[in-house]
């Protein structure tokens, strides 16, 4: 099958790379493809005639699309409405990576412009093409930029103690993970909105301290705050662990975050290793 990837260069982009490795694959990174701009979209699809679209290209940093509320509209909302509408206009089977709570039929209240503009792209969506996948999972990590994980490796090392919230609960994603399981959900045409994360969940506290384990760093001083006390200036859910069970019913299922982390740490020794400390971001929430 001929698959188009937008925000192909990314982590899930290029996790799904190897997922789908025995198909034809177009991954376009944002140089490649401005999702922005409605005409290049459709060029872009008209060029590849994918059979199959997948969407991974999104703005994921939260505090920046709080900060500019106006471009995350543009990128997650407008942008995914312009992939939408030229999948309808080419007749292209679309599947969309949203990050949103519960049971995938539950109502949403959106609490960040984050949130609200990738809502308003699964709107599009959901208008603008009958079939469709939408995939929602939670705090992705893997290769390609600086995750979660390597953010609290760096800090560590730097400060040598940490503070990390215990009021935000969900699952830990490994992106290799979720790029098999998409790579299984698109073989089949049962269209809608799935939730794929590894299974079970945790606080942001407790998966800290499983990457410090790991990372061979079990002597950093870890501290529990909240986000009140972190000082995080926009709301987020407390918890937000996703029902698996539709997924399940198709024979899809991830494994518990603790393995995949387990993984992840094994397939990147030597990088996670020989990380350097600058640049930490603000790892605790």
């Amino acid at each position: 099958m001929r698959i188009l990837i937008t925000g192909g260069q990314g982590q899930l982009g290029r996790a799904l790379q190897e997922s789908l490795a025995g198909h034809e694959i177009a991954a376009l990174g944002h140089q490649e493809l401005d999702i922005t701009d409605p005409a290049r979209v459709r060029s872009s699809l008209e060029a590849v005639r994918p059979a199959l679209v997948i969407h991974a290209a999104a703005w994921t940093d939260t505090a920046g699309c709080e900060a500019d509320p106006d471009r995350a509209h543009r990128v997650n909302a407008q942008g995914t409405r312009h992939v939408a509408e030229a999948c309808a206009q080419i007749g292209v089977t679309l599947d969309g990576q949203q990050t949103l709570p519960y049971r995938e039929d539950d109502g949403a209240s959106p609490l960040n412009a984050y949130a609200r503009s990738k809502w308003e792209g699964e709107r599009h969506v959901r208008e603008l093409s009958h079939q469709h996948y939408i995939v929602r999972t939670s705090w992705l990590y893997g290769a390609g930029r600086a995750s979660f994980p390597e953010k609290i490796i760096r800090a560590a090392r730097e400060k040598g103690a940490l503070k990390v919230v215990t009021d935000e609960i969900a699952s830990p994603t490994w992106t290799a993970d979720l790029a098999q399981a998409i790579a299984q959900l698109i073989t089949r045409p049962a269209w809608g909105v799935y939730h794929l994360t590894n299974s079970g969940h945790c606080s942001r506290l407790d998966w800290a301290r499983k990457i410090l384990e790991l990372a061979g760093l079990t002597q950093v001083e870890v501290e529990s705050t909240t986000q009140a006390e972190f000082g995080v200036p926009y709301g987020k859910p407390v918890f937000s662990a996703l029902s698996l069970e539709k997924a399940r019913r198709l024979g899809i299922e991830l494994r518990p975050w603790e393995e995949a982390l387990n993984a992840y740490f094994a397939a990147h020794h030597s990088r996670l290793r020989n990380l350097r400390t600058e640049h930490p971001s603000a790892p605790g929430r």
